[in-house]
């Protein structure tokens, strides 16, 4: 497929995954996601290519085209998996982004993969846009392509944005790869960020790093000018009111509680499994909790999905550990024969089943310790058109910015999440639908689709929306 394209997405992954079936041939299952729902009429209105990594090691499949989208894969090694996504991408780039919850490592044979793949997305870009094209990179696996695609096509409309939280300079002056990153960035037209606050951190370290003089939200580099900003992300809340109004989930919501032991409270939380999202942290609130018979079973009783994560990586090995032995002593405490306290589910869930437990529950739990956006928060809020349900959410998300209504906390203080969970429990009904219709609308008008024409609109893009 030789077509070019006047509009290209560059990501880590394709919004498909590739499938081997038994006979050996090779089929593509698309992958749920906000982004790739939100650019879907933007990318067919443009013959639109997505540029990625299909999930599996070994040769790139050829290029393919799928509901309206010209998909080219890239190829990753396992050599390229190991260090330039488990190692530079995920084992210093993500714990230092994230406040350095974990402490990130930095070795020097994970930098020189992470420039090497870079490259290897910049050249397939370079190739598939059409002339005087729109790039827009996603995220900080690619920090480095802006400034290579730059490099080899001055041509381009260059946009990138990071979808984690971007740290302050004390930070970032760890890395010792820091200017050559922030120079990557720098390729870009347009770089967008979740909160002011991070295109504030990225604006301080051109100044620091590059001796560069910004002048409020833009910044003059290489003779360009490179604008800076905030774009909160969002999520798709038309599919998730479609699936809330299936008769289909109305069953599944009323099995679930069935299936729970029809308590009078339900607490949930969902998440990756990840040292960032403070699963330890609910789960500590809620024991404290039980013991000092705040709260019992089978009254109330709390569930956590626990998306698979990383599992190869030490950190999530230990993780997992750590937040098994803590469910098992919750359980066997204060657990009932048939009856858990706490119903912890390590695996993936389509987003039917999510969408159930959203509106089984009536709180949602939302800790992390840091957090870009947190797009659970806005999926159980999407998820609630009763006006029911009550969100506990921790101040250092980005979608407390918006969320002001959610019961916010601090996940480092205990005493504080026990609280405000126990407001939410116990809140006067009047009081719940007030705060979860103020909530709602704010979802409705800042959807995903509001978010891609927002920063569509700041690259200059407006024969696309």
């Amino acid at each position: 497929m030789s077509t070019r394209s006047s509009f290209v997405v560059v990501a880590n992954r394709l919004p498909v995954d590739q499938v081997q079936l038994p006979n050996g041939d090779v089929s593509w299952n698309r992958s749920p996601g906000g982004l790739v729902t939100a650019l879907e009429p933007i990318m067919r209105r443009h013959d639109g290519a997505w540029i990625g990594w299909a999930g599996r090691t070994g040769e790139a499949a050829p290029p393919f085209s799928m509901d309206g989208i010209h998909m080219h894969p890239v190829a990753l090694s396992q050599r390229d998996v190991e260090e330039y996504y488990e190692g530079l991408s995920n084992g210093a780039l993500w714990p230092l982004y994230h406040d350095a919850v974990a402490a990130p490592q930095f070795h020097r044979h994970w930098w020189d993969n992470y420039v090497e793949v870079n490259r290897r997305f910049a050249d397939a870009a370079a190739d598939v846009a059409d002339d005087g094209a729109v790039v827009w990179i996603q995220d900080y696996q690619l920090h480095l392509v802006p400034a290579m695609l730059r490099e080899k096509r001055p041509d381009l409309r260059i946009g990138f944005f990071l979808h984690i939280p971007f740290p302050p300079q004390e930070l970032f002056m760890q890395l010792p790869w820091r200017t050559a990153l922030v120079e990557g960035l720098l390729g870009a037209d347009l770089i967008g960020f979740q909160l002011p606050g991070g295109a504030q951190n990225f604006l301080r370290l051109c100044r620091t790093v590059r001796g560069l003089r910004p002048s409020g939200s833009q910044v003059e580099y290489d003779g360009r000018i490179v604008r800076v900003q905030a774009f909160p992300i969002s999520i798709d809340v038309e599919s998730i009111e479609d699936i809330v109004r299936s008769p289909a989930t109305e069953r599944r919501v009323a099995e679930i509680r069935k299936e729970l032991g029809d308590p009078k409270h339900i607490i949930l939380g969902v998440d990756r499994l990840d040292y960032t999202k403070g699963i330890g942290t609910r789960l500590k609130a809620f024991h404290e909790l039980l013991e000092d018979g705040t709260l019992s079973v089978p009254e109330t009783v709390m569930v956590q999905v626990a998306t698979p994560s990383r599992e190869r990586v030490e950190h999530y090995q230990a993780l997992r550990d750590e937040i098994e032995r803590e469910v098992g002593h919750i359980n066997g405490d204060f657990g009932k024969v048939g009856l858990p306290a706490v119903h912890y589910l390590h695996q993936s869930y389509k987003r039917e089943e999510l969408v159930a437990l959203y509106n089984a529950a009536d709180v949602m739990l939302v800790t992390p310790l840091r957090d870009g956006m947190n797009l659970v928060a806005k999926e159980y809020v999407a998820s609630r058109p009763d006006l029911g349900g009550a969100l506990v959410l921790s101040e250092f998300t980005g979608a407390a910015a918006e969320l002001r209504q959610a019961y916010l906390v601090n996940p480092h203080d205990i005493d504080g999440v026990k609280e405000q969970l126990l407001r939410a429990l116990h809140v006067e009904p009047s009081e719940g639908r007030r705060r979860m219709r103020k909530m709602r609308r704010h979802v409705h008008e800042h959807d995903v689709a509001h978010w891609a024409r927002s920063f569509l609109a700041a690259l200059g893009v407006t024969s696309a929306l």
